[in-house]
């Protein structure tokens, strides 16, 4: 489970942690003091759903400290002309000529649906150190794969307005 992580990744990490153990917790903790007080436990779906709430910020706490242990940090700087962590890449996709354009992240900011590739997946691990022009095979799995050219790199910062990924 050794994700990889940047400085940046794991200080938001923490600063999530923090917001959850000092201010989310002993609002839940009071919601779940609240709901008990009114009554009969066997039928109160308010103390449930407290607890439940509880649950998850403990559960998400937990989570987030397992992947900053576990982590593997590495450096978001790159060259200005390779593609490095947190560069926007404009890629053609031989196969039918589209364009697309993903910016490279670490795991716990991936997400396909908006464009964030993750470092550690296919197309990312097959990016990472080209060039613009570079012809890039991007392997699947054993039996599937193919090629991409890199059309354009744009050296982007990361502002961390890309979001930590839940679950």
């Amino acid at each position: 489970m050794f994700n990889q992580l940047t400085q940046k990744d794991i200080a938001a990490m923490e600063a999530e942690i923090e917001e959850r153990k000092l201010v989310i917790r002993p609002k839940l903790l009071e919601s779940v003091k609240e709901a008990r007080a009114h009554g009969d436990l066997s039928e109160n779906f308010e103390y449930y759903a407290a607890k439940r709430e509880k649950n998850k910020n403990e559960s998400r706490i937990r989570f987030l400290e397992r992947m900053i242990k576990t982590a593997e940090v590495i450096s978001d700087d790159s060259k200005e002309d390779e593609i490095g962590m947190n560069n926007t890449v404009a890629v053609e996709f031989e196969e039918d000529g589209s364009i697309e354009k993903y910016k490279i992240v670490t795991t716990m900011r991936g997400n396909s649906l908006e464009g964030l590739v993750s470092v550690e997946s296919p197309i990312g691990k097959a990016l990472m150190g080209h060039k613009v022009g570079d012809r890039v095979y991007v392997q699947v799995n054993a039996d599937y794969g193919y090629y991409i050219i890199v059309r354009s790199i744009e050296n982007t910062v990361d502002t961390g307005s890309d979001k930590i990924r839940s679950f």
